[in-house]
């Protein structure tokens, strides 16, 4: 078993998030945390966080997977766009408690020519910095493609900024389908080996959840493109191996394939008659 969702518009609030994920088959969604290209941040209403935390428990939702801005880079090569960076994630991380237990994705983020040496020590600078003992959020390293220059194109980056953080239990890791394959696993013909890979390097324990993704790329491309599933050069046999595998049960699988609702239903209905 696992919980399936995608990603939902916030602008409405947790309640009108949460009916829009039943009214699609769902169990759990995605959702930004602030305008995914700028820093703002919708105001929380509390009476509206409560409705829906009843509303997810009557539903029998899985973990949320909150996901950080496209802007946010940790490692810039310039102060200012670090501390932009900085003082957004110590701020998700704050509203992140209105809905506790659940998890906070970001794009580890991208050197811009500094290299990794030097980008992956201001990475974990600021997760010691602003994660806290207290907090109830675990919050999640988003493998990636490698386009460019960002950090985490391999399961050894991770493992690198996993290494730095002192609160071990307050970060983890999700798996992106896309991403890894145009990283060069793969997913298709190996994902035993792959998975075998990830708990060698990483370690499962650390694999909290999956953004489900078919890849309009061949593998290998580092190009980050995501395809509905079953279009892509995934293909809807190699993301059944992953949904069915008995390692990846009773995580959250998101979904970030280019659709509209009757897109999204249409995959949730599919990735559930896989389970069968």
């Amino acid at each position: 078993m696992i919980y399936i969702g995608n990603h939902l518009s916030a602008s409405k609030g947790y309640l009108a998030m949460g009916k829009a994920a039943v009214a699609l088959g769902a169990d759990t969604f995605a959702f930004f945390t602030r305008n995914p290209r700028g820093g703002k941040a919708k105001e929380i209403e509390p009476s509206d966080v409560e409705a829906f935390l009843e509303f997810a428990q009557e539903h029998h939702f899985g973990p949320l997977v909150a996901h950080a801005p496209y802007t946010m880079n940790l490692c810039s090569d310039k102060e200012d766009i670090r501390r932009f960076a900085r003082d957004m994630f110590a701020d998700d991380l704050q509203r992140m408690e209105y809905t506790p237990g659940n998890y906070y994705n970001f794009h580890p983020g991208s050197h811009v020519g500094q290299g990794v040496d030097v980008g992956i020590p201001v990475i974990i600078d600021v997760l010691n910095e602003c994660l806290s003992p207290t907090q109830t959020t675990v919050v999640l390293l988003e493998t990636m493609a490698g386009k460019g220059s960002e950090i985490g194109r391999s399961f050894e980056e991770i493992r690198r900024i996993l290494d730095g953080v002192t609160l071990q239990d307050k970060i983890g890791v999700c798996l992106d389908t896309c991403h890894i394959w145009d990283g060069g696993y793969d997913v298709v013909g190996d994902i035993d080996g792959v998975l075998e890979t990830f708990d060698r390097v990483i370690g499962l324990d650390r694999l909290y959840a999956v953004h489900l993704n078919d890849s309009m790329n061949v593998q290998g491309s580092h190009k980050d493109r995501h395809q509905k599933i079953g279009q892509g050069e995934i293909g809807a046999e190699g993301l059944r191996r992953v949904v069915a595998h008995p390692l990846l049960q009773g995580k959250p699988f998101i979904l970030e394939t280019p659709n509209d609702d009757a897109g999204y239903a249409a995959e949730i209905a599919q990735i559930r008659s896989w389970m069968i």
